[in-house]
């Protein structure tokens, strides 16, 4: 993926900086993401597909819808394939996409939406969902194996309450560790049926938050689990992501909820953990205020 600063995608434009950033403003299109130092960041094959739209004469709000169609074509692509059981096809398909696209929004704005439609269109005991969720669950453990190692002095725990690979919310879940990952944080999820011995893995892991993901379990079993895991992770808070509606909680009164989509879901992460790291903490055998180290 290649990826152009502000004043590079500018000048494959042919316009000036302010131009571009008020395009951004007015149609959200080019859409840029963030770097670590908070530059603003395009990807080449969105930049190019405007210019080669704005290339043929056309106003700017027609080049952009003109370069969104384009871009809405791989998710067109990608359901054809999954939907005619054809996975070199999909494989083809999100390449495409990554060509555009980083691999979250890649993500967010192809894979996921497209699983959404084959689980509304087949139903979840449907072999076109069988198919299309095992495919999406082996391209997001192929991305998760190829993510950069962890660049932030930061560990997240997910307790995973997902069903199997053919839960609807196991996707989401998946999409969740890999965009953690992605955004330098240590990660390691494990399901929360398994309770024997996961007081040691967290004192291991030594996480800074602990995420239970998935609605599938039932609260008693994710309270066993999250009763085991406290001990060894300093009593914090628990996060749910995808586990019902606001009203169905853990049984914990500092329990919070995440957004449902995967990139707001880190982003609120990232923001939960740094303060963690800065807020004073109880030393469990003295009684005495500490502070974390981060």
């Amino acid at each position: 993926m290649r990826y152009l600063k502000t004043s590079e995608a500018a000048a494959l434009l042919n316009v000036s900086p302010n131009t571009l950033r008020a395009w951004e403003r007015r149609f959200d299109f080019p859409k840029p993401q963030r770097s670590p130092g908070k530059h603003r960041l395009f990807t080449h094959g969105e930049v190019a597909a405007l210019r080669d739209a704005l290339q043929e004469g056309l106003s700017i709000s027609s080049a952009i819808s003109r370069a969104r169609e384009g871009m809405a074509g791989d998710a067109d692509s990608l359901l054809g394939a999954l939907t005619s059981f054809e996975p070199e096809r999909a494989d083809s398909a999100l390449e495409a996409a990554l060509a555009l696209r980083s691999v979250e929004r890649t993500v967010e704005e192809v894979l996921l939406p497209t699983l959404d439609e084959i689980l509304r269109r087949g139903g979840a005991d449907s072999a076109v969902w069988s198919f299309a969720a095992r495919w999406g669950a082996d391209w997001l453990r192929w991305a998760v194996r190829l993510a950069p190692a962890p660049a932030r002095p930061m560990s997240l725990l997910i307790g995973d309450a997902t069903r199997d690979e053919m839960d609807r919310d196991s996707p989401y879940v998946r999409a969740l560790e890999l965009f953690c990952l992605r955004g330098g944080i240590r990660v390691l999820s494990l399901s929360v049926r398994g309770v024997t011995g996961v007081a040691e893995a967290a004192a291991l892991h030594r996480p800074d938050l602990v995420t239970v993901a998935g609605s599938h379990v039932d609260d008693d079993t994710v309270a066993r689990w999250a009763y085991a895991v406290r001990p060894s992770s300093g009593g914090l808070p628990v996060v749910v992501y995808r586990r019902g509606p606001e009203d169905v909680r853990v049984r914990n009164a500092a329990t919070r909820h995440l957004p449902h989509g995967p990139r707001e879901a880190q982003r609120r992460i990232l923001a939960m953990i740094e303060t963690v790291q800065h807020a004073p903490q109880i030393a469990p055998d003295t009684g005495r205020v500490a502070r974390r180290a981060s």
